[in-house]
């Protein structure tokens, strides 16, 4: 008999704040640019902003802002007429933000193209798990690693599902699409909302803070560093702010280091 074939993991990326720093400097900016140009009276702060980033989805966002006094000083007296302006908000916030990708205001993160270049190379499978919508995370993704790693990509954005992070809905939905058990994939995600709907789908998760994840309760994390870091000497190196298992880390994460996570257990119940 033969041995058992080693399984071929898929990864997992969230997009904003993982594979590039996408919310301050692209969705902070397009929201309060979308808001001034439909004369509506809000203009959110960074501070602010590190509030609206805990709710999943940017029309959710958007949708928190109307109060009641401001949606009868913006005549949108049903709530169809909240719906059909929050889709236009939406539409021109989504042109806005991708003129600001394409821009290159928003460098990929470090250790991105790396990691996924040698993914594709290992014939690993490729997956984006994100709040925003399909056009976006495109953009960002073929900014950060050309058109012809981003085509090697499947794409679960947006609308696909109801509940979005922190539930696990997301991601049990590209294991159900992709036909995996958890234990054959791993993902990165940069925030505790991440984490949880990661962790409640049975999977095991590397978090790499980002501006408007620091602080937070990142309990049920694999790993967690400051970015994937890059092994060059003028390249910056992943740091190491959570390691509960002992991984053995370099300068930067690599699928080795993927491959250990893979070996441990699972994570042992959906957090709250």
């Amino acid at each position: 008999m033969g041995d058992t074939p080693q399984i071929v993991p898929t990864l997992i990326f969230d997009c904003d704040g993982v594979i590039a720093d996408t919310e301050q400097f692209g969705h902070l900016p397009a929201f309060n640019q979308t808001f001034e140009e439909f004369g509506v009276p809000v203009q959110w702060t960074v501070d602010e902003y590190a509030q609206k980033v805990l709710i999943g989805g940017g029309k959710e966002r958007m949708r928190s802002i109307l109060t009641d006094e401001l949606s009868q000083q913006l005549g949108l007296t049903s709530e169809d007429a909240k719906d059909e302006a929050i889709l236009a908000w939406h539409k021109r916030k989504t042109a806005i933000y991708t003129e600001l990708v394409d821009k290159g205001v928003m460098p990929a993160r470090p250790g991105i193209f790396r990691v996924v270049q040698e993914a594709h190379l290992a014939g690993w499978g490729l997956a984006v798990a994100s709040t925003a919508l399909e056009p976006e995370v495109r953009a960002v993704l073929t900014h950060a690693v050309g058109v012809g790693l981003a085509a090697m990509f499947s794409i679960f954005a947006g609308d696909m599902v109801l509940a979005k992070k922190p539930a696990p809905d997301i991601y049990l939905l590209i294991l159900d699409d992709l036909g995996l058990e958890p234990g054959e994939a791993i993902v990165v995600e940069d925030s505790a909302n991440g984490l949880r709907a990661a962790v409640g789908a049975g999977l095991r998760t590397v978090v790499t803070i980002s501006g408007f994840s620091r602080g937070e309760d990142l309990t049920g994390a694999s790993l967690v560093v400051s970015s994937l870091g890059d092994p060059g000497e003028d390249d910056e190196p992943a740091k190491v702010l959570g390691n509960p298992f002992g991984i053995e880390l370099g300068s930067a994460v690599t699928l080795q280091t993927f491959r250990q996570i893979l070996d441990l257990p699972g994570p042992a119940s959906p957090l709250g």
